[in-house]
């Protein structure tokens, strides 16, 4: 293991860790890793609404719209993020939200994980899940996305850079971030 990477045998982090990036930037599958190697549950947010609201994201968006998606999302995100710690892959769209964001900064870690949008394009055409990206063309789509939300984004704790290497690569990295962020913290 890296030396810069938390030890398994460090204690969880007290604070949740919130993954926060684009729709196909891997946080959900980085997340559950990342949780395994903290000793933190994890949790989905894409799931965790779709098991309040008993249907599937496309589902809501196809019969309530995405206003109201979004209004579940945002309480779903409070329910979470005022729990104990966890490590929380958000949807792409989670951040946008204002009071999100002041729960997140109050109570988590925030992280953005960031790839070349190219990369992001080829992982999410493999599906035709994604109800934002439903009869577009997925790197305009995540081009127009990242125009709207990358300054939100950057309003995380940490940025880390995931390009187009491995999960495990991924967590590799977000780890190493974490222990920078913990000396700094120390510090103060």
């Amino acid at each position: 293991m890296p030396a810069d990477a938390l030890p398994d045998s460090s204690p969880p982090p007290n604070r949740t860790i919130a993954l926060v990036g684009l729709m196909g930037v891997g946080k959900s599958t980085v997340g559950r890793r990342l949780a395994q190697r903290l000793g933190l549950p994890f949790a989905d947010g894409d799931h965790e609404i779709e098991a309040a609201a008993g249907m599937s994201v496309s589902e809501i968006f196809a019969t309530r719209g995405e206003a109201e998606f979004r209004a579940g999302e945002a309480r779903v995100m409070r329910r979470l993020l005022e729990g104990p710690p966890i490590v929380l892959a958000t949807g792409g769209g989670a951040m946008i939200n204002a009071d999100t964001r002041a729960v997140m900064k109050r109570r988590a870690i925030s992280v953005w994980m960031r790839a070349d949008l190219t990369v992001i394009a080829e992982r999410v055409g493999r599906r035709d899940t994604r109800p934002l990206l439903r009869g577009r063309d997925a790197l305009q789509a995540l081009r127009e996305l990242a125009e709207a939300r990358y300054p939100i984004y950057a309003e995380a704790d940490l940025t880390v850079d995931v390009g187009g290497g491995s999960h495990a690569q991924a967590v590799e990295a977000i780890l190493k971030a974490l222990r920078a962020h913990a000396r700094v913290e120390n510090k103060r």
